[in-house]
């Protein structure tokens, strides 16, 4: 009878512990597959903030050209 206990005691023990170490590799494999899909998603942001910092810089550009057109007009009249 002890030994039909601990047989099964160990049954028990054995899938516990194969349950824990696949839930963990599964967990571990989810963990790699959101990493790489974050990586991904945050390059393509990268790219598209790169793409509105230029957009950016071209505005700014303008500005500083009708800031310049404004002060030969201001000092134009100013004479």
């Amino acid at each position: 009878m002890d030994a039909a206990v601990w047989t099964a005691i160990a049954v028990l023990a054995a899938t516990s512990i194969g349950s824990l170490y696949y839930l963990g590799a599964r967990i571990d494999s989810l963990g790699a597959r959101t990493d790489t899909r974050f990586d991904s998603l945050l390059a393509r942001m990268d790219a598209r903030f790169d793409r509105v910092d230029a957009r950016f810089d071209h505005i700014d550009e303008r500005f500083d050209a009708l800031s310049a057109r404004l002060d030969a007009h201001f000092d134009q009249h100013a004479s």
